[in-house]
């Protein structure tokens, strides 16, 4: 007996010791959550009964050089419901229908869909939104909202790119610059119920947006839009595939135009343009074909496609051999239109030959043969360490995406054929605004320049918050070179293939081009010039480029010609003087 005693009174102790440890951990729990841990129980408590709405932010604007606005924005409204506060469902959707002309089904899903809010339509005009919110119906939201707005339409589309329905960037300087341009959102904090039902007399918490900062650029409105112009015209006379023409200060490597047209409307991105449908019926445009030909009117050519730059490409082969000392000013070739390299007879565009000629009348007549002779003399070593110093073995480093890299033979693989060919500006492939680039660091006086939109990002106060700058690795080329391209390369457009680029009164440098597209023999071509002014001292340097025109397709014939239209506008404008020059023999 005395041993069950015992023994119940050791469990009625431990029984004790268990509740009383318990006890003492509630109390601990208790006073941790009522102590050290209310604010955040606070803090939770109030997430949760707490509904918030976004205000988006307005995005930054982007100017050309002269602060002339490219891209803008346009008050709008984001209409949506929240399924807990609507009284009267039918009414909401039957307002709904009506004022933003839906479909009964699509409103229907989302007005009776349990969820703590439903967007119904975004970028309503201010007109309509005022109209919803007139009706005053319970569990309608309307709130404030920014439309992205071109006030140029398809200016520079394929620079400036567009934003997506959140108003990110989705491509051009709109998504490069995206970063800076699209601010900080701000919100609207409300208190509702367990079950979502807001609760009146509680005041609404505010969280300002704040703005997107502003990008300035060296784009010009003037010299872009008449570089569209012309190119337009072009397009339309040689029934041409596409034009370019890309604009740029040869010293700093700021951007004043590049056109790329067909173009497409900035402020409705989505629809293609005819020039992308024609020939198509409704049927053949599916899906997949319509993101197929958006990508194809988005695609900015001069910085995502690669082409054989042909004759222009002369340029480069040229100033290696001179840095080098494989090319003499008083040196002479001998053309009889064709030179056999190898096993293959390689002709020149001018098949009953140049005869003998000097270095500058070389390069004045365009002649193959000659420069495959440069080329030889020069070596692949030498050249291709030249294409590095130039940059041609990378990207040029513009502030839009999707640029492309060059294809080039590696070194080892470089034959007697292919030396010859790359000689000429065939075999490889570069895209045009490698070759403006690297013509501009031959021309510039050596200066490596990185071809670029953007200046300055500029806050809502006005001030500057970072500056942009184009120019990197000094004497790349020297100063004796340069001097030697700049004067052969003017003869090129008073006497030479380039006539036909002269403007009386300006002395202007430049080279033809003429690339058969692959495969050979397809019939198709790209003609293209590039030409800078003033010749002694550039200040602008140019690029036209026209793929697959249709008749004649010489560079000299039909690009030089817009390159003098456009040089008759840009140089004036841009306030460069002229200079006494004698008109060029008419060739």
């Amino acid at each position: 007996m005395q041993l069950v005693r015992t023994f119940q009174k050791r469990n009625l102790l431990l029984v004790l010791f268990v509740v009383t440890t318990v006890a003492l951990l509630l109390l601990v729990r208790i006073w941790y959550l009522m102590v050290p841990g209310a604010g955040r129980l606070a803090s939770a408590a109030k997430d949760l009964h707490e509904r918030e709405r976004v205000i988006k932010a307005e995005r930054g604007k982007i100017y050309d050089r002269n602060g002339v606005i490219l891209a803008d924005n346009t008050p709008v409204c984001t209409i949506s419901v929240i399924h807990n506060q609507i009284k009267d469902a039918e009414r909401v959707i039957d307002v709904l229908c009506k004022e933003l002309a839906l479909e009964e089904a699509y409103v229907r899903k989302r007005v009776e869909k349990y969820s703590s809010i439903e967007t119904i339509k975004t970028n309503v005009d201010k007109e309509t939104a005022d109209a919803i919110r007139a009706y005053e119906l319970d569990g309608v939201m309307v709130d404030e909202d920014y439309k992205r707005f071109y006030p140029y339409n398809s200016l520079a589309s394929k620079v400036l790119g567009f934003t997506g329905s959140d108003n990110q960037g989705i491509l051009g300087l709109e998504v490069k610059y995206d970063f800076w341009l699209k601010g900080e959102n701000g919100k609207i904090l409300t208190m509702a119920t367990a079950h979502g039902v807001e609760i009146p007399d509680m005041a609404e918490t505010r969280v300002s947006p704040v703005a997107g900062n502003s990008l300035k650029t060296s784009l010009d409105v003037v010299i872009q839009s008449y570089a569209e112009q012309i190119a337009n015209k072009v397009l339309e006379t040689k029934s041409a595939k596409n034009v370019s023409i890309l604009v740029m200060n040869p010293n700093n490597g700021e951007m004043y135009a590049l056109a790329n047209v067909p173009e497409y409307d900035l402020n409705r991105p989505y629809e293609l343009t005819e020039v992308y449908t024609a020939g198509l019926s409704e049927s053949e445009l599916t899906a997949a074909k319509k993101t197929e030909l958006l990508n194809q009117m988005w695609r900015n050519s001069c910085i995502s496609d690669t082409y054989e730059p042909g004759s222009a490409f002369k340029i480069i082969t040229a100033t290696a051999a001179l840095e080098h000392g494989k090319l003499s000013t008083s040196d002479h070739f001998y053309c009889p239109g064709y030179k056999i390299v190898a096993d293959r007879r390689i002709r020149c565009h001018k098949t009953q030959g140049h005869g003998s000629q000097t270095f500058a009348q070389a390069v004045m007549n365009s002649c193959n043969p000659a420069f495959m002779e440069i080329g030889g003399r020069t070596g692949i070593e030498n050249i291709y360490e030249t294409f590095r110093n130039l940059g041609l073995f990378q990207k040029t480093g513009i502030d839009l995406p999707g640029e492309a890299s060059s294809i080039m033979h590696k070194k080892e693989n470089v034959k007697e054929v292919e030396l010859a060919t790359i000689s000429f500006g065939q075999s490889f492939q570069i895209t045009p605004l490698q070759l403006m680039s690297a013509v501009s660091t031959v021309v510039n006086g050596g200066t490596r320049v990185t071809p670029h939109f953007a200046t300055e990002i500029v806050n809502n106060a006005g001030v500057t918050i970072k500056t942009i700058e184009g120019t990197g690795e000094t004497d790349v080329v020297s100063q004796k070179t340069t001097e030697i391209m700049r004067t052969v390369l003017e003869q090129v457009v008073s006497e030479g293939t380039g006539h036909n680029a002269y403007v009386e009164g300006f002395s202007i440098g430049g080279k033809t081009a003429t690339s058969e597209k692959l495969p050979r023999r397809s019939g198709k071509y790209i003609a293209s010039f590039i030409g800078f002014a003033p010749a002694d001292n550039p200040e602008v340097i140019a690029m036209v480029i026209i793929d697959e025109p249709q008749g004649l397709y010489y560079g000299g014939t039909i690009a030089a010609p817009v390159m003098a239209e456009l040089f008759e506008v840009v140089l004036p404008y841009l306030g460069i003087e002229q200079t006494t020059i004698e008109e060029p023999d008419d060739k």
